[in-house]
């Protein structure tokens, strides 16, 4: 799962690390910097859903199944700041032969719920 991460581009631009994994779940993590904040000065919202993305994909994909999104949805709560480490913790909520479900929270260092998605994958296979 580390070369999802290794190999993932944008993951590679924001910083986004692999905390942990395990079947159906993953966990991931960002500090955010000066040029990821938005003209509000607060982290853009595409900072926060890509790392949500990212651990979505390590979870849909620690089946050892080629998976892809088929579509995410993320509500935000409250706004993340520079500085601020957040963590995106992905788990599986059903799987079935070729899609699977799953929800997503991102979290402050507090255990703040920053925001919430839910994703829909699509099961390629091998």
């Amino acid at each position: 799962m580390h070369e999802l991460v290794n190999n993932d581009r944008i993951a590679k631009l924001f910083g986004i690390s692999l905390e942990d994994y395990g079947k159906g779940w993953a966990k991931t993590s960002i500090t955010i910097r000066e040029d990821m904040l938005n003209a509000y000065n607060l982290a853009h919202g595409a900072v926060i859903y890509a790392l949500a993305d990212v651990a979505f994909a390590i979870a849909c994909n620690s089946h050892g199944l080629k998976a892809v999104a088929l579509s995410i949805t993320i509500h935000y709560r409250r706004p993340a700041g520079l500085g601020m480490h957040l963590t995106a913790i992905a788990e599986e909520e059903s799987k079935g032969k070729t899609t699977a479900l799953y929800k997503i929270k991102v979290l402050d260092e507090e255990g703040k719920l920053i925001a919430s998605a839910m994703g829909l994958a699509y099961i390629s296979g091998g």
